[in-house]
């Protein structure tokens, strides 16, 4: 919640029966009005506007707000050259003199001047109750306002005035049935008293201020800051500024300059202008509201964490939904199709064992016009056998004096060729045998086994 680069701002303030929102937004060193409203006192402010978000984490928003004039009490003390952590404890030191209240039961804080530093500090002292000061906070947050900072408008009018040299400015304005004026006093161009006089908004309004002015110079002469010949200047709107002139007159025996009080928007942006630490918001109610804000990101981010969980669970069950219907409906395409598959099976066994049958065929058509055509006409073939497709087997006789025929026949089969590739893959004379007992020209046995390279059929 720091608000020391803010880009956005708010002011609110109490003015009779509505409460006034000014809007302001940063546009590189110009602070620009965005929009004023007024509601009433029991009215909800806009959330969108004063409520703080995750967007406030880098882009951070200042609420300010105005406490009613009728119990502010505001001072103003001079301090010897420190430094500025110092001026708190040295304030602190001078308050019971200060303050009309009890300090437990009072909110202060304090506003330096800007010093040459070489004639010692100035410190305005704002006091305001405290009982006053959480009721008012009660009723903003009651609205759903969270301020930043505390304040009175009477700070940024009082430290916007020109003032040069010897001055009395008086800052008047009507508020809750009461006519409040800030007196400021300048000597040599130095804040020397303060006061916040209320009197009732009646016609004796500018006598009971006149008789408050002269009892505050009686004092100022006694303490020796009074300056010798003020200036008299009284910052109003006209109708109160013009029911002032004449007692005033009467009082320091010249008319007194007369300006126009600020329109409530530009004191507004005054006030987020001002670089003060004053702050009459108490420091527990600082830390509440930071804890608050730090505790609403948490809860934020937790929800949005867990409403990403849940869509994402609610996503993964519709999809794993549809992959069960697709499945079932696969499912059910299959037992379909199991009939006519287990079918197409058995045809496809039947037409294999068909090719087969249709390739033995071939292959022993092959085997046997080879072996015809590369029979020798010495050799006789008896018997031709065909092993499951993977063997043939040739038997025959040779004259005994032919038995290189044989071997010829061996070679002749293993050139044989088939759509231009090898019939077998080996041919092996595995016996030439005598044929018993008997004549010794009785014919030979032989036999020849051939391997048949299946890649032809």
């Amino acid at each position: 919640m720091k608000t020391h680069r803010w880009q956005n701002a708010n002011v609110v303030a109490t003015v009779g029966d509505r409460r006034w929102l000014w809007q302001f937004k940063r546009a590189g060193a110009r602070i620009e009005l965005h929009a004023d409203q007024a509601v009433a006192l029991t009215s909800r402010l806009p959330a969108a506007v004063v409520n703080r978000t995750v967007r406030d984490l880098w882009q951070p928003r200042l609420n300010v707000a105005w406490l009613p004039s009728s119990q502010v009490f505001i001072r103003v003390v001079q301090l010897p050259p420190c430094e500025p952590a110092e001026v708190h404890a040295m304030v602190e030191f001078q308050l019971e003199k200060l303050c009309p209240l009890p300090l437990a039961q009072a909110v202060w804080t304090t506003h330096v001047m800007q010093s040459s530093g070489k004639d010692g500090l100035t410190a305005i002292v704002i006091m305001v109750p405290r009982s006053f000061v959480e009721q008012y906070l009660g009723e903003l947050e009651g609205v759903g306002y969270v301020p930043d900072r505390l304040d009175v408008p009477f700070l940024a009018e009082l430290l916007s005035a020109p003032v040069q040299g010897d001055e009395v400015w008086i800052h008047a304005r009507r508020e809750a049935g009461k006519v409040f004026s800030l007196v400021a006093w300048w000597n040599e161009g130095r804040l020397v008293n303060l006061n916040l006089f209320q009197v009732p908004d009646d016609l004796t309004a500018a006598s009971h201020l006149v008789e408050l002015l002269r009892q505050t110079a009686w004092a100022g002469e006694m303490e020796g800051w009074l300056p010798p010949n003020p200036r008299w200047h009284v910052v109003a709107d006209s109708v109160l500024a013009a029911e002032m002139q004449a007692a005033l007159t009467d009082f320091i025996g010249s008319a007194p300059d007369l300006h126009p009080a600020p329109a409530p928007a530009d004191l507004a942006a005054a006030a987020i202008r001002l670089d003060t630490s004053a702050n009459l918001l108490p420091p527990e109610h600082l830390m509440r509201y930071r804890q608050q804000f730090v505790d609403r990101i948490w809860m934020r981010g937790l929800g949005a964490v867990a409403l990403l969980y849940l869509v994402g669970v609610l996503v993964f069950m519709g999809l794993l939904q549809y992959v069960g219907i697709q499945k079932g409906r696969v499912e059910r395409e299959i037992a379909e199709l199991a009939g006519s598959y287990t079918n197409a099976l058995q045809l496809k066994a039947k037409i294999n064992v068909l090719e087969e049958q249709m390739s033995l065929k071939f292959a022993a058509l092959d085997c046997w016009k080879s072996a015809s055509d590369a029979l020798p006409q010495e050799l006789t073939l008896t018997q031709l056998s065909f092993q499951r497709g993977k063997k043939l087997g040739l038997y025959g006789t040779v004259p005994p004096d032919q038995q290189a025929k044989v071997t010829e026949f061996n070679e002749a089969l293993s050139k044989s060729m088939v759509r231009g590739q090898p019939l077998f893959s080996q041919v092996t004379t595995k016996s030439i045998q005598g044929g018993g007992i008997g004549p010794a020209n009785r014919p030979m046995n032989w036999t020849i086994e051939c391997e048949i390279k299946r890649s032809n059929f």
